[in-house]
């Protein structure tokens, strides 16, 4: 008899400091998950998206901030990130190019333009510092 393997769900959380340094930290610990669970495919786009959304928490916020990265099935990551300031940015508000001289929001419009969906949540309640923000992202491997 022939036995099949089934590979469960899964997700990662990496918790990350104000430091300048955490963006590489989470890019290589994507790069990681993405190699060990077969989804190498993904690695460009992904680093891509989580780079954007991690910078972000990092300029954007004044405490420490999360990122999560989970199994969407069918060759599929999401990812997300938690931080404390509650403020959603566009163009998780509105899809909207920024203008063609603007200094920021560049960033966050590439994520619009590569990520196959996305979305944001504000945060609210709980202990003091648990408010905030979560942006979230989903990429997939082209067919």
């Amino acid at each position: 008899m022939v036995g099949s393997t089934v590979s469960p769900p899964w997700t990662y959380t990496l918790q990350l400091p104000q430091d300048p340094r955490a963006p590489g930290v989470a890019r290589a610990t994507l790069r990681n998950v993405l190699r060990v669970h077969g989804m190498r495919e993904l690695t460009e786009t992904a680093e891509l998206l989580a780079s954007e959304l991690v910078t972000n928490a990092y300029l954007y916020s004044s405490g420490p901030y999360s990122l999560r990265l989970r199994d969407a099935g069918r060759s599929r990551v999401r990812m997300s990130v938690w931080d404390t300031d509650p403020h959603i940015p566009a163009p998780f508000r509105w899809i909207k190019a920024p203008e063609e001289l603007a200094e920021r929001g560049r960033g966050l419009y590439l994520v619009t333009l590569y990520a196959e969906c996305w979305g944001a949540y504000p945060m609210r309640g709980g202990l003091p510092g648990q408010g905030g923000k979560l942006l979230w992202v989903e990429c997939a491997a082209k067919a």
